[in-house]
């Protein structure tokens, strides 16, 4: 029986693809970069660097790296602005009452995330208190599809991977899951993909696993 729960925090607990698309926009608009929402879907669960890097490929013009380095401090300024703006309103009851539920059933939580934004999202939405471990963008040196974030997180949790679920939304997630040796369940997009162990629809469909 596993012993923890690992979950992806945006597109899996919360969701600011919004704000992500909003601050790329800004971006993306003042260099002249067909940038829309079907781009923004390739960024789902890849570092802010590597996602400028897609961006930029949708134009013709190559640009320095303390240039990049520029573009993704301006891009992480909005964001972060926009994150402000969110609230404990922006999780649904749904997400709450199932992690509760999941500590009952004595299921240690961690959140295993690329973003650097982390603390401030956990903040803003008071979802800190869920968890007893966090492993984000702030203490690892390769982003998914690499699994360290994941690593991380069932170290700090006291667990090896095969003693945890991930639970994640995006491809490049679950792609990390796997290569760390994690049993992955899939929501939203992820849910559809090929290599996702357990597929869900709904967050609640989590205690189905638990049980």
């Amino acid at each position: 029986m596993k012993k923890a729960f690992i979950f992806d925090l945006d597109g899996v607990l919360c969701f600011t693809d919004k704000y992500h698309y909003e601050a790329w926009k800004t971006i993306a608009d003042r260099l002249s970069l067909p940038f829309d929402e079907k781009v923004n879907d390739r960024l789902r669960g890849v570092s802010r660097m590597e996602s400028l890097e897609i961006i930029l490929s949708l134009g013709g013009k190559t640009y320095t790296e303390d240039e990049k380095v520029k573009f993704a401090e301006e891009k992480n300024e909005a964001y972060r602005k926009l994150l402000e703006n969110m609230t404990p309103s922006d999780v649904a009851d749904e997400v709450r009452n199932t992690l509760k539920e999941l500590h009952k059933c004595g299921y240690k939580l961690a959140i295993g995330s690329s973003s650097k934004n982390t603390p401030l999202i956990l903040d803003r939405c008071d979802l800190k208190k869920y968890f007893d471990a966090v492993s984000d963008g702030n203490n690892i040196t390769r982003s998914k599809p690499d699994p360290e974030v994941f690593l991380k997180a069932a170290e700090y949790l006291g667990f090896n991977s095969g003693d945890c679920y991930i639970v994640e939304d995006a491809e490049a997630g679950i792609d990390a899951g796997k290569a760390g040796g994690f049993v992955t369940i899939g929501i939203g997009c992820a849910a559809g993909y090929e290599k996702t162990d357990i597929a869900i629809k709904t967050f609640k469909d989590i205690l189905r696993t638990a049980i």
